[in-house]
């Protein structure tokens, strides 16, 4: 019986933060269809399976060239930047697999959100500065639900990823704010996290849309908001129980 297709998260261009599953995926592959748009040359590269780059096929496309391959008793890999659960367009080819009857498994890999953060030296939840953590992006070509607005999702005041966004920085800070962020909140622009040429710049959401548009980042980037952000070097201000000792749990007790 012939194998599933396999949908792999390639990580957000690092070759060296592919997962060791899909490393091994990609090395014993008959087919490997590829975003070459967003994930760098180097992830495949040196494999001895066929490449194809879907920057220029439309699902109809690359869901037959998957079947057919499939078909052949190939093994088939559908590689996709980041982790492919996120903004990775996998429902829909996954749908048609199902409807011709292919088996599929996804394997999730390192998302640019993970590597935007650690680009930025942060860790996106503090205690009692902020436990949530929104990933999103701003309505354009492709709508959002009305409910999940950037005003709709700013009056928490979460720690923000907005993915997909940085070439409409300056709506997005003007409806952040508008909607109740403060000015003073701090911003920051990662582009390309992990890739050799990656850029990291801060602000605030008043002075973060001009930063960017002087350094010229118009797409790849994640744009974070919060202040989880701070480069207050008094430090978070609340500190996690896990590793304070004067709080016991299941294997410490207090002092």
């Amino acid at each position: 019986m012939n194998g599933p297709v396999y949908f792999v998260g390639a990580g957000p261009g690092d070759p060296e933060l592919l997962t060791l599953k899909a490393r091994r995926l990609l090395d014993a592959a008959d087919l490997v269809i590829y975003t070459g748009s967003l994930v760098p040359m180097e992830v495949v590269a040196g494999i001895r399976a066929e490449v194809r780059d879907s920057a220029g096929m439309h699902l109809d496309e690359i869901c037959e060239a998957i079947t057919m391959a499939w078909r052949a008793k190939k093994k088939v890999v559908r590689l996709h930047t980041g982790d492919p659960a996120i903004y990775g367009a996998i429902g829909e080819q996954m749908t048609r697999l199902r409807r011709e009857g292919v088996p599929f498994t996804v394997v999730p890999g390192v998302s640019s959100v993970a590597a935007a953060t650690a680009a930025l030296n942060a860790e996106l939840t503090l205690p009692e500065i902020s436990q949530t953590v929104i990933i999103t992006r701003r309505g354009g070509r492709t709508p959002v639900p009305k409910r999940e607005s950037l005003p709709e999702l700013a009056r928490h005041r979460a720690t923000m990823m907005i993915l997909l966004s940085v070439g409409m920085i300056d709506e997005v800070t003007k409806e952040l704010i508008t909607a109740g962020y403060p000015g003073d909140t701090p911003a920051a622009v990662v582009e390309k996290a992990s890739w050799p040429e990656e850029r990291t710049i801060r602000g605030t959401l008043s002075d973060i849309a001009g930063k960017i548009a002087a350094a010229g980042i118009k797409k790849t980037a994640i744009i974070a908001v919060g202040e989880v952000f701070s480069l207050d070097k008094t430090g978070p201000g609340t500190l996690s129980r896990l590793y304070d000792k004067n709080f016991s749990h299941g294997t410490r007790k207090a002092e």
